[in-house]
């Protein structure tokens, strides 16, 4: 088995844990140990022994509160090394105020939709001429099959199929009412002006997995290419009225949620194959 030396086992807690930065390792120098746990009577860190610490995996508490040992230099830290968590941190608590203070939609008046509301001039302009969309969706839909059937990858169409069941019972679970100012088309995909799940997109969701999958076989051209598409279908059906804001935004993190899901799902089955495999082996 491979010793790992307390110099990497520290640098990794360090790094693991530098988000809460009061939980901190014990001095490295006052450690020998090649053991990932750390014990010792006698050995001192930086809040005490270091056998009132405890491993987990690659992280160190000190089993006492975090509060108690903050100092400013800790929050200062906090801010300077994770910013971006921070301003989700201020997005969190300016958006607890607007849901508590907010005005409620009454139950007789439409959705509030903002992209509805940007959208409105564009809207107009497709009123008297309509705009396809069915040339793109048959471009995701061809090269997910593609990808599966010619070239024999077969995460792409089981990312689709995952996606489109969810959306399915979604889709019945609740059935959002359709905006007042639809435009329909009769040549349009889905064939006709036929009824359909709003929620939540399957257009971007599916766009999002043949790019994702292009980014992965190093086609990153063609995968530019489809998300300036899905950008473009994103605005054509808010200004049809044809999908609400929240439809479109979900439909972007079904895409990526799926793939990763599909991943693991192969994951598994390659590593159960391999497992097989290698057990006949020594069968035999």
């Amino acid at each position: 088995m491979k010793r790992v030396s307390s110099a990497n086992v520290f640098s990794t807690i360090a790094t693991t844990t530098l988000l809460t930065s009061p939980y901190r390792p014990p001095d490295k120098g006052n450690c020998k140990s090649n053991n990932v746990k750390v014990m010792g009577n006698k050995k001192t860190g930086v809040h005490g022994n270091v056998a009132d610490y405890h491993v987990f995996n690659g992280g160190v508490h000190s089993g006492k509160p975090s509060f108690m040992k903050w100092t400013l230099n800790d929050v200062v830290n906090v801010v300077r090394s994770h910013r971006i968590p921070c301003v989700f941190a201020v997005g969190m608590a300016f958006f607890m105020y607007v849901e508590y203070t907010i005005r409620m939609v009454p139950h007789s008046s439409p959705p509030l939709d903002w992209g509805f509301l940007l959208t409105h001039s564009f809207h107009r302009a497709l009123a008297s001429r309509p705009l396809l969309n069915t040339v793109f969706v048959l471009m995701q839909t061809v090269y997910i099959v593609w990808a599966w059937v010619i070239e024999g990858r077969p995460r792409a169409t089981i990312s689709a199929l995952f996606m489109f069941t969810c959306r399915g019972i979604l889709g019945c679970s609740t059935q959002l009412p359709l905006p007042q100012e639809f435009l329909g088309s009769g040549v349009d995909f889905p064939v006709g002006n036929v009824s359909f799940f709003l929620f939540f997109s399957g257009h971007v969701a599916g766009a999002v997995i043949a790019s994702l999958d292009m980014r992965r076989m190093q086609r990153r051209g063609m995968a530019w290419l489809f998300d300036i598409l899905n950008v473009l279908q994103s605005l054509r059906l808010l200004a049809t009225r044809g999908h609400y804001t929240i439809d479109l935004a979900v439909g972007l993190g079904a895409g990526i949620l799926f793939d990763f899901l599909a991943g693991k799902y192969e994951q598994s089955k390659t590593t159960k194959t391999s497992t097989f495999s290698r057990s006949m082996k020594e069968i035999c």
